[in-house]
């Protein structure tokens, strides 16, 4: 009995080869756990796009994926002075954000990341007069640029990428390849029109994988069933029912991520209302499960356990039975599953 993620795996497939014709050049990303999907998997599907760079979240991540991509391998976690060194192939290509960095790498690719608007990490433009003698000593693999996802200023993200491209020709620095994240297909044509001695290559990993939301699904395996009634103890802290029906224990607790949710950035009023009307029912000790039966999702009886949760579905709805599967709405990125089926 386990919690599982079940692919269809054609469409899941189609829809990786129609991301890559509308993105020439494509670096697929596999990071954290790789999508809900795992490195090893994610390896296997860079491997059968064709694609002859994987871009990986830190260089622990590359040494663990290393053995299972045979080509190049992009770390997105900018190189500092300092950090725990990790035995890496000469194939794998080290972000940098900062000079220092630069210089820190003698004889290493590298990709030098420019400060965009996300504020995150970057070279700045006061320090691109010092990157001459600086990427001397190194083999530059390119330029790249993370970009926002929401612009709620109206710019535009075509020309804050021509802004860079701009002072970087102005440096007169190497313009061969800019990596770039977060930009429309539309977009990234614009700027291949416009540069068409760059090559640029988008660096896609939540649109690449989970695009298509129909391809996948989460399934929780039914355990036990216990009907109860009004008013009798349950559970680890013994509260009452409210009501009479079924205690219902599912596979996916803790350790798989159920139950647990990262922020949101909430727009709108609507939006806004819910979260504060879920934070007042979580007061209360009433949390709306992932899991759904009966065409609603129900709630936790109580906060989930490490392998399992345990539902209360009301006595008005089906009794479910052990070995069915109750469809799971889990976050890909927060999810570790027991298993994955393809259908």
């Amino acid at each position: 009995m386990a919690l599982t993620l079940y692919v269809d795996t054609a469409r899941w497939r189609a829809h990786h080869k129609h991301v890559q014709e509308q993105f020439p050049g494509l670096v697929p990303v596999c990071k954290g756990n790789g999508y809900g999907f795992g490195h090893e998997r994610l390896a296997e599907e860079a491997t059968r796009l064709g694609s002859d760079v994987l871009a990986v979240g830190t260089t622990y991540e590359a040494a663990r994926i290393k053995d299972f991509f045979g080509g190049d391998l992009l770390v997105l976690t900018p190189y500092r002075r300092g950090e725990e060194p990790v035995p890496l192939p000469d194939r794998v290509v080290r972000s940098v954000s900062s000079i220092d960095g630069v210089y820190g790498l003698v004889g290493a690719r590298v990709v030098i990341e420019v400060m965009s608007s996300m504020k995150r990490h970057g070279i700045s433009e006061q320090d691109l007069p010092q990157l001459h003698a600086a990427i001397e000593n190194v083999r530059l693999e390119g330029f790249a640029i993370h970009l926002p996802l929401d612009r709620t200023d109206g710019s535009d993200a075509v020309e804050e990428v021509i802004g860079w491209m701009d002072r970087l020709r102005a440096a007169r620095l190497p313009l061969h390849t800019m990596f770039v994240s977060h930009l429309k297909a539309d977009e990234l044509a614009r700027l291949q029109q416009q540069f068409p001695q760059t090559r640029f290559r988008a660096r896609i990993g939540t649109r690449l994988w989970l695009g298509d939301h129909e391809a996948t699904e989460y399934r929780g395996a039914v355990l036990d069933v216990t009907r109860v009634a009004k008013g009798e103890r349950f559970g680890y802290r013994q509260q009452r029912a409210a009501s009479d029906g079924f205690l219902v224990v599912v596979a996916g607790g803790t350790s798989h991520g159920v139950g647990l949710e990262a922020p949101k950035a909430l727009h709108g009023v609507m939006p806004r209302a819910k979260g504060v009307a879920r934070a007042g029912l979580a007061t209360v000790n009433r949390n709306l499960a992932p899991f759904v039966w009966g065409g609603k999702q129900r709630w936790f009886a109580e906060p989930p356990h490490m392998q399992v949760s345990i539902l209360f579905v009301p006595s008005d709805a089906p009794e479910p039975q052990v070995g069915d599967e109750l469809v799971a709405h889990l976050r890909h990125t927060t999810t570790q599953f027991d298993r994955i089926l393809d259908r």
